[in-house]
């Protein structure tokens, strides 16, 4: 089984992969993890004439697919010269060969060309399915405008313990300060239980801050309890000017295969990187997400 000390990224010659590689290689070197930049082609599906034109130099589908994956090595080694990299050339549909290579690893780090329109598809399709299928977690850069900033992390009623751990090790490994915010809606019983439903909500913090700084004890650790109709709302207003936000995905979404609402609609309307924690399958390893 490959090491889960990788962080696996896709790439694809656009300028949002770009964006996502250099995310991904800052990160693979602050975490001190291989960075596999993998590019998948899609013309062995539609032609088998990959090779080169007659008597012109490094012409043909094969090579430029080549030139593509050079390119994104290079887009990782202008922002992370030392990280250690390594790269594969597939040949296929990216959701299935990326969701296979990040198998255990720490993350899968995806860029976004979403195309508007019907349903507001501001996230591309294959960044959606791989939120929702990956084993690892997902990180989604549409936009990276606050490198510096704090990392933002919302639990639910369970305490999102997943997502917590992720966000505490992206934390310790930036520097960044920590949010944890939990939401509860005016509307929720536990919300008008005499006050007791705030009580409630402000222990679950108590106690995922203690967690937080147990496990990232070099991190500054805040808490939140935000009052709000709608919680994806909440969570985007607390991660303005974030870094990065995390959030836990039970894939609780309308069709199999999809992520839950929350995280749909973070993912859609964030103006920063969104990373999404998926609760591990049974008998999996813990090691895509500790510090």
């Amino acid at each position: 089984m490959p090491s889960p000390d990788r962080v696996v990224v896709g790439y694809d010659g656009s300028v949002e992969a770009a964006l996502a590689v250099r995310w991904a290689a800052r990160h693979a070197a602050l975490m001190d993890c291989e960075l596999h930049v993998v590019h998948c082609s899609l013309w062995p599906l539609l032609t088998n004439d990959l090779g080169p034109v007659k008597g012109i130099s490094g012409s043909g589908l094969q090579h430029q697919a080549q030139a593509i994956l050079d390119e994104g090595q290079a887009e990782a080694l202008s922002v992370a010269p030392r990280v250690r990299i390594r790269s594969s050339l597939l040949y296929g549909l990216p959701a299935v060969h990326l969701r296979r290579i990040a198998d255990n690893a720490r993350m899968l780090v995806l860029g976004s060309r979403g195309i508007g329109g019907f349903m507001g598809l501001l996230v591309g399709s294959v960044s959606l399915e791989l939120a929702a299928t990956a084993s690892c977690p997902v990180a989604v850069i549409r936009f990276d405008q606050n490198p510096e900033g704090r990392i933002v992390v919302g639990i639910d009623s369970s305490g999102s313990a997943g997502a917590l751990r992720i966000a505490c090790a992206m934390a310790s490994a930036t520097g960044a300060d920590l949010m944890i915010i939990h939401v509860i809606r005016p509307h929720d019983g536990m919300a008008n239980a005499g006050g007791g439903g705030q009580k409630s909500a402000s222990r679950l913090l108590q106690m995922a801050a203690h967690d937080a700084r147990a496990l990232a004890p070099d991190v500054t650790v805040n808490q939140h309890l935000a009052q709000d109709a709608s919680v994806p709302r909440a969570l985007l207003n607390a991660a303005r000017g974030a870094a990065l936000i995390v959030v836990g995905s039970k894939g609780r979404g309308l069709l199999r295969g999809t992520i839950g609402s929350t995280a749909h609609a973070v993912l859609h309307h964030t103006t920063g990187p969104v990373l999404i924690s998926r609760p591990m399958e049974p008998g999996r390893t813990a090691g895509n997400v500790t510090t």
